[in-house]
């Protein structure tokens, strides 16, 4: 298992380039916590590089991410990896356990919702974002309607982490990707 043959996977399912930036925006995050719980940061982040890989051929609940699930094994990523990927959203009912378990379902809506305030930025920026303007985007029910807030706030719940140092350490964490992700801002005459 390593990161070139991840990405790889990611590729050969995903040709969609917002899907592909999700998935660096969720290994960022992924890679920071695994670092500051002193964790495996390589197999952290490629549990969130491959958490929707399948989401594109899959895109409903009943076969999403059970199905990609199924090919992970076939490829022989750990066990702990794809229950990760299994757990990362509410519709397979999966009790999260482990801190990896618990920080990719943390990050995963949380990436989305801080892409979208990003571009509605002047010069689609992430840099110099702050943890209070994404969450005057949470409040607004209208704004990037997909994202489920109430997974945000119970991924910073299971976490036991302060929902406004959750925010800022993820948007840290994807600022450190900023131009892969396309965050890095317009360049101004």
């Amino acid at each position: 298992m390593n990161r070139e043959q991840a990405f790889a996977l990611l590729r050969e399912y995903t040709k969609n380039e917002s899907l592909i930036k999700h998935a660096l925006a969720v290994e960022a995050a992924m890679r920071a916590y695994a670092r500051k719980y002193g964790e495996d940061e390589e197999k952290w982040g490629i549990t969130g590089l491959l958490h929707d890989f399948d989401y594109e051929v899959h895109p409903t609940l009943d076969k999403h991410p059970a199905e990609g699930a199924k090919i992970l094994r076939e490829r022989g990523y750990p066990e702990d990896v794809i229950r990760a990927i299994l757990a990362h959203g509410e519709a397979l009912g999966m009790e999260r356990n482990t801190l990896m378990e618990k920080s990719l379902f943390a990050v995963d809506e949380l990436t989305g919702l801080i892409t979208a305030a990003a571009l509605v930025r002047p010069g689609r920026s992430i840099m110099g974002m702050e943890a209070n303007s994404v969450r005057k985007k949470m409040k607004d029910k209208a704004f990037a309607r997909s994202v489920r807030r109430e997974d945000i706030l119970k991924g910073a719940e299971e976490l036991g982490v302060d929902l406004n140092e959750h925010i800022a350490f993820v948007i840290q964490a994807m600022q450190s990707i900023a131009s892969e992700l396309g965050l890095a801002g317009t360049a101004t005459a």
